[in-house]
């Protein structure tokens, strides 16, 4: 920061940036308290722009849960857009919450949501705007306990040396068990940075990087890592909630100034997946399967339309047409939504569990296209990743789209799996290919006018606590070559073709398989400007290759190299539930081309059982 000593604050500066409301706060149903009167301060920070953080749904349950308790204050923080951040910088105006306004440096806890690998740099650049130190090991005693969480930390270590506390699974038992803890030893006398993290670290669900020690073989793997003390845990479990209908959910929404990503309720319908699909990290993570009841589900979004007024509710959970009482809760919402002119949104719907009953209740409230995701253009690929859906349930489920009105649909597919082949590429375009065609099978008076297929093409990146997370990834010329032969092979108008940057798939793959030793690459970046590296705009892969490169990282080492069956890996402290033993079995199953059940089928024995939870699923 410069050595201006004007003295600004950010609301000094409001008229010379974009949308300042994304700065001002005093929103309707805030929360706020008297910071003299709670023990611990707690500041939510979500790396990317407020309109983004705003919606998403993990911040808003944990603030609710947080807030619910009288001693803590939990108050939200986003990421200054760029006009903000030179500003900032200028006038050497701290990071700040948007409640209060008071800075970072004021809060005794910092945590950060971390949804995506390419958040990093935005969050550390934020720990810059706060004025801390980036490393947790330069922090002194007036410094806040800065908390990482979110799907990222199932692999925390390329990150593990900017972060005091990890919170690995779901939060809203351990955060505020972490508050706690704080609380009871700053009461007592006892509080120091070292001894309360030490002591955090018998809490279950909480992973403190700087207690273990990473040691290497002379091939560059991984040795071992090793607790510095004997009272640290060798392994991290994470946390679950076990009961969703028990658990707190927000019966308010704080109503934002400026139009945010996702405007509308969201309800979480249940956690967990019963699907096997071996590519997908969610999928097993988030075991086991909890659902909540429709009863619980309708109170929730009647008491959220009560406190709000938004007219649209999105059911949301990793295939929402796989909830066991799908049936019951759209009746159940329907019964009063119609009346209110409220809308019903179904983001995710599998192929194979999409019927008319719930086409019909989704078009009697909404219109537009439709998203389905078969993965793979053959069948071959498809039972390799364990996708269980073919060709005819794709055609049966578009066929009842169009006849329902619906002209768009959408198909997400990826490229760079495993075993993949040019024939399996040239699939997806007969696939696309073969939508259309369905669409003309029906008679002219009982189709909606003018189809249009989009098909979505990512990038298979390798991800930790999958059966595929010791399989190498495709070189960046293989998955530009794939691509370019799928354009090649569209030849209809009315297929419109989107795929993902490879070079991005190829720096999330390094994060997401990488393990301390990027640290110093993230740093460079970081003390170089890097920020929002999750928007096209601002990513720029020439300069992560240049960091890469200076701080001797090998980028082959994480994507086109494939781990070793018996290798240590990054994430092998952490314990998600699913055995190690079980993803081997599901490896060696794709590559037999063998399928393996739902777990609504048959319990195929992942090991998730062992973490308990309220389901029906689990032996």
């Amino acid at each position: 920061m410069s050595n201006n000593t004007e003295n600004k604050n950010i609301s000094s500066v409001l008229k010379s940036v974009n949308k300042p409301g994304r700065y001002i706060g005093g929103e309707y149903n805030r929360v706020m308290k008297n910071k003299d009167e709670v023990k611990c301060r707690f500041a939510f920070c979500f790396p990317d722009t407020y309109e983004i953080g705003m919606s998403n749904l993990g911040v808003r349950i944990l603030y609710d849960v947080l807030n619910r308790d009288k001693d803590i204050w939990c108050e939200r923080v986003y990421a200054p857009w760029e006009d903000m951040k030179a500003k900032m910088e200028e006038y050497d105006i701290p990071l700040s919450a948007v409640e209060s306004g008071d800075p970072l440096s004021s809060f005794d806890i910092v945590a950060f949501s971390l949804q995506y690998e390419l958040c990093y740099t935005t969050a550390l650049q934020m720990l810059k705007l706060a004025g801390f130190p980036l490393r947790s090991k330069d922090r002194g005693e007036d410094v806040p306990i800065i908390i990482g969480g979110g799907p990222c930390v199932f692999n925390s270590e390329p990150v593990a040396d900017f972060f005091d506390l990890m919170n690995i699974g779901e939060g809203e038992e351990v955060l505020v068990e972490i508050c706690h803890l704080y609380n009871e030893m700053k009461d007592n006398g006892t509080y120091t940075r070292a001894d309360f993290l030490r002591a955090a670290s018998h809490i279950e669900g909480v992973y403190i990087p700087s207690l273990y020690e990473v040691s290497y073989n002379e091939d560059g793997t991984i040795k071992e890592y090793r607790p510095l003390y004997d009272d640290v845990p060798t392994k991290i479990r994470k946390r679950i909630i076990e009961d969703l209908d028990k658990a707190p959910y927000p019966d308010k929404l704080i109503m934002p100034y400026v139009e945010t990503v996702h405007d509308r309720i969201v309800l979480e319908v249940y956690r967990g997946c019963i699907r096997g699909c071996r590519f997908c990290q969610a999928g097993m993570v988030y075991r086991p399967i909890r659902e909540k009841s429709p009863e619980t589900l309708c109170k929730n979004a009647q008491c959220l339309y009560e406190n709000t007024g938004y007219d649209e509710i999105s059911l949301i959970s990793l295939s929402i047409s796989d909830y066991s009482q799908i049936r019951e809760l759209t009746d159940g919402l329907l019964s009063w939504t119609d009346n209110a002119h409220v809308s019903l949104s179904l983001p995710s719907l599998r192929i194979d569990s999409f019927s008319e009953e719930l086409m019909k209740k989704v078009s009697s409230v909404r219109t537009g296209g439709l998203t389905f995701a078969p993965e793979a253009g053959t069948q071959r690929l498809r039972d390799v990743i364990n996708k269980n859906v073919n060709e005819e349930d794709l055609m049966r489920a578009v066929g009842i789209a169009f006849r329902g009105g619906k002209s768009n649909v959408k198909l997400y597919f990826m490229n760079g799996l495993p075993t993949e082949t040019l024939e399996d590429i040239e699939g997806i375009a007969d696939l696309a290919g073969k939508v259309v065609k369905e669409y003309y099978t029906l008679p002219k008076q009982d189709r909606p006018r003018g189809v249009s297929v989009t098909i979505s093409v990512a990038c298979f990146v390798p991800k930790p606590f999958t059966p595929f997370q010791w399989e190498k990834q495709d070189s960046f010329e293989q998955l530009i070559e794939k691509q370019e032969h799928l354009k090649n092979c569209i030849t209809d108008k009315k297929i419109r073709y989107t795929y993902h940057d490879a070079k991005v798939s190829f720096v999330e793959a390094v994060l997401a398989r990488g393990d301390r030793r990027l640290s110093d690459a993230i740093e460079l970046l970081v003390e170089e400007g890097a920020m929002f590296d999750a928007w096209d705009e601002y990513f720029d892969y020439d300069k992560w290759m240049s960091a890469f490169e200076r701080a001797g990282v090998d980028t082959a080492f994480y994507t086109t190299r494939g781990f070793g069956l018996d290798e240590v890996l990054p994430w092998d402290m952490i314990d998600c539930g699913v055995t190690k033993e079980y993803l081997l079995r599901e490896r060696k199953k794709a590559y037999e081309g063998k399928t393996t059940p739902s777990c609504a089928e048959h319990c195929n024995g992942c090991g998730a059982n062992k973490l308990g939870g309220k389901n029906r699923w689990c032996n």
